[in-house]
């Protein structure tokens, strides 16, 4: 396991378009910031009452599902390949043959199958769909995760509030607003996470942790204790490590507990066991949990590849529905089931599909949400889906919305460490998405 600390506050930032407004009408105009203020927390108290959602998770399909094996098959059309569909609690919709426990819990879910993106890279898509934001080379935009734990703090947790099952090759981070938010990355989904137990007996633990006291007293003296406080921050994080290390809250990363029946749910997968996991996490409190299931990159022998990645989503995502629903927790989370984008309508030489960020599909579920919801189409002939379309969703539409159902102010600035105002996000809500 690797880790960074994930203390989560709730810092205010002044944007600088704010302070420049302030200061051309000089001290007398900061009179308007208490009404501002005032009507602002009566926004947000409204919109917190229509979006009950608390945490985020993110089931990421690295490499680009295709949507024609998934969520849009287009049965019967010559895009289709060898592509069957069937029906789905939802009357009129259906998907591919692979995800028929998936087909069941239509009803909770909300389906796009109408998003674009300009990025048809894995790793600038990655980037894009993670934090809402295409790659800039002067700035890491934070992932969701990032987002969620820096907006919603919460105190009480010993555990990261922010974590990474089964991390790809970009796991999410914490980007300009620090790496404290970067994703706590979990590679074990057997029992209770790795390295978090001493390699020695506790008295032991004991007598090392007294001597580096005792480095730590005589390296601070003389210091300016301003001086020592920033930079002696390993002390903070040796302090949240060891109370993190003998925290019940550890149990949640530990699925074994849970009844084989339900383990047996989710598929005998370290995928599944991940969902499971993400599950419990989220009832502890964690604000965002990401699992991976790698190998979508179909640019050969598509059909059959689809044929066992489906297997292992398909019971994995119909428990996680059906569990959060019978916690009472799937109406203050949100799930996504997403790829950097999908796959080619055309096959190529090699029987596989190739990138297509233009017209691809996105699963949502939970908090605030519209259950049993599909929005837009693809052309069932194969054409590239524009921006502009009338019910194209952008990668940004879709942060900005999850950010509204959470409660989160998307426009929002942030002051980056080069001082440059940032929106959380740059989107627009779809409100047709949402309850």
């Amino acid at each position: 396991m690797n880790s960074s600390s994930n203390p989560c506050n709730s810092n205010s930032h002044i944007t600088r378009r704010t302070m420049l407004q302030a200061t051309a009408t000089g001290l007398g105009g900061l009179a308007w910031l208490t009404p501002v203020a005032h009507l602002l927390g009566r926004a947000q108290e409204k919109a917190s009452a229509h979006a009950p959602a608390k945490s985020v998770i993110m089931l990421w399909m690295a490499g680009g599902p295709s949507q024609l094996e998934t969520f849009d098959p287009h049965a019967g059309k010559t895009i289709a390949g060898d592509t069957h569909a069937i029906n789905t609690s939802v009357k009129g919709v259906q998907f591919a043959h692979g995800l028929p426990h998936v087909a069941e819990v239509m009803h909770e879910l909300t389906l796009v199958r109408s998003m674009v993106s300009k990025e048809g890279d894995h790793e600038r898509a990655t980037y894009n769909v993670k934090t809402g934001y295409r790659p800039d080379p002067t700035l890491v935009h934070p992932s969701i995760g990032a987002v969620v734990c820096h907006e919603l703090p919460d105190a009480e947790m010993d555990i990261p509030r922010h974590i990474s099952i089964l991390p790809g090759q970009w796991p999410a981070r914490g980007g300009y607003l620090g790496a404290q938010y970067d994703a706590f990355k979990v590679y074990n989904t057997n029992g209770r996470a790795g390295n978090i137990t001493a390699r020695v007996q506790p008295k032991r633990l004991d007598n090392r942790l007294a001597a580096l006291k005792q480095v730590e007293q005589s390296f601070a003296r003389g210091r300016r204790a301003d001086l020592d406080a920033k930079t002696t921050l390993h002390n903070a994080t040796i302090q949240k490590a060891l109370r993190m290390m003998s925290s019940e809250q550890l149990n949640a990363f530990d699925i074994t507990q849970a009844p084989a029946k339900t383990r047996a749910g989710f598929g005998d997968t370290q995928f599944g066991r991940g969902c499971l996991a993400a599950i419990q996490l989220i009832g502890a409190g964690v604000r965002c949990v990401e699992v991976t299931l790698n190998g979508w990159d179909t640019h050969a022998n598509n059909h059959e590849s689809h044929v066992s990645q489906n297997a292992i989503l398909d019971p994995a995502f119909a428990a996680l529905i059906r569990e959060l629903r019978a916690r009472k927790l799937l109406d203050q989370t949100i799930v996504i089931c997403a790829g950097e984008f999908g796959r080619t309508p055309k096959t190529n030489p090699a029987s596989g599909r190739d990138h297509w960020p233009t017209g691809f599909s996105m699963a949502l579920a939970g908090g605030g949400f519209r259950a049993g919801h599909v929005h837009g189409a693809t052309d069932p002939t194969g054409a590239k889906l524009e921006a502009n379309d009338k019910d194209s969703i952008r990668v940004a539409d879709i942060h900005t919305t999850i950010q509204h159902s959470l409660g989160i102010n998307h426009a929002k600035e942030l002051m980056t460490p080069i001082l440059r105002p940032m929106a959380l996000s740059d989107g627009r809500v779809i409100k047709t998405l949402l309850k």
